[in-house]
């Protein structure tokens, strides 16, 4: 029996749905991040609430604090962090790459220190692999280095490949059990040769699903599209497919056009945090001085607590006054649209009106508020 099967198409964009251990992902997907076991300003009912059904936990700052192995202690992360449904984790390798002190890689791994403390520590995809075992992840991702953007086709050839000998090590270290899946991580940088040598390369070596990586790190959209207008013909149809890191609401809503089901992004949450509250009609920043006497909702067409009970001129003060109901709010708020959006693309996709969709969706952005 497939873990992923796809009830619709419309184009290149795929309605379907991922079968894991706990829980089924109806995609396109949207998975809020949760860094250090906990999406930051909510409670997991509150990030059930909005429509998530999976969300992201991080390896490389799980595995610093609390440590694995204490994690695996209370039963895996489900447990510990109180989420039942599934959990994604990365591998680790792009936070060693942007956090972590005095790194060094090699063919072995990544030897760096500790962001929090100064330890030394020896990240290689054996470990990467153990460690989201131990956290109990549902879809656990293979170790790879996040090619850095610019980068010259000799550079990115070459950190691709490496990241390919890592993830023929993933997949070797990875516990295959029923409803457990591992993704490989399509590299590449820019460049079509590349990304097509790095899919082959996983689809010989064969896995749950494939991540593209390397993309939405300074890029910018248009080039971030040319790569997927190709990308993603290479993989396995009949696999799902993860844009790591993106994005904004039109990233995803393009990266679906194009034929990918999962993503992730801290956008909806850090800005949250930040008095910074997407609508149907662009971004609002609720510092703003013309927002102070506003009696109005954040959005009159969203149905979140936040725009049901409270008023701009609330949010101005809570932000203002830095209340930290205001970042718990506007983050619950943020996560709503993300999921309305995706639910949204979900039916256009099953009705086959994806283009009216898109169509419309730019129209309404395109009205936003001056600031």
């Amino acid at each position: 029996m497939s873990h992923f099967d796809i009830l619709a198409t419309d184009g290149k964009a795929r309605r379907a749905q991922l079968k894991t251990a706990h829980g089924i992902v109806n995609t396109p997907a949207f998975m809020p991040v949760g860094t250090a076991g906990t999406v930051k300003a909510m409670h997991p009912e509150s990030v059930k609430a909005t429509g998530a059904e999976i969300i992201l936990g991080n390896t490389y700052h799980l595995m610093l604090r609390p440590g694995a192995e204490r994690v695996a202690h209370f039963g895996g992360l489900h447990k510990f962090a109180n989420w039942p449904g599934p959990i994604l984790t990365d591998s680790g390798g792009f936070q060693v790459m942007s956090l972590a002190q005095l790194r060094k890689i090699s063919e072995e791994g990544v030897a760096f220190r500790s962001h929090i403390d100064g330890a030394k520590i020896m990240l290689t995809p054996e470990r990467s692999i153990e460690i989201q075992h131990l956290l109990d992840a549902d879809i656990t991702m293979c170790f790879d280095e996040c090619t850095p953007f610019p980068a010259t086709e000799q550079q990115a050839a070459d950190s691709m490949r490496l990241s390919m000998r890592w993830a023929a090590r993933s997949r070797k270290a990875f516990q295959q059990r029923a409803g457990y899946h591992q993704f490989g991580i399509v590299q590449g940088g820019i460049y079509r040769d590349l990304r097509e040598e790095s899919a082959k390369t996983l689809g010989e070596i064969g896995f749950e699903g494939y991540a593209i990586g390397g993309l939405a790190i300074g890029e910018g959209q248009q080039e971030m599209f040319r790569v997927l207008d190709f990308t993603p013909d290479f993989l396995p149809q009949d696999r799902p497919r993860y844009l790591m890191g993106v994005g904004r609401p039109e990233d995803i809503v393009g990266a679906v056009q194009r034929g990918i089901d999962m993503f992730d992004c801290v956008m909806p949450t850090r800005s949250g945090r930040t008095g910074l509250a997407f609508t149907r009609r662009g971004e609002l920043n609720m510092r703003n001085a013309r927002h102070a006497d506003d009696t109005g909702p954040i959005d009159p067409d969203c149905s979140c607590p936040a725009c049901r009970h409270y008023s701009r001129g609330y949010f101005h003060h809570l932000i203002k006054a830095k209340e930290m109901l205001g970042p718990m709010l506007l983050t619950w708020h943020n996560l709503h649209y993300y999921q309305e959006v995706m639910q949204g693309l979900r039916g256009a996709i099953e009705a086959g009106s994806l283009e009216k969709f898109v169509a419309d969706f730019h129209a309404q952005r395109a009205e936003s508020e001056k600031e």
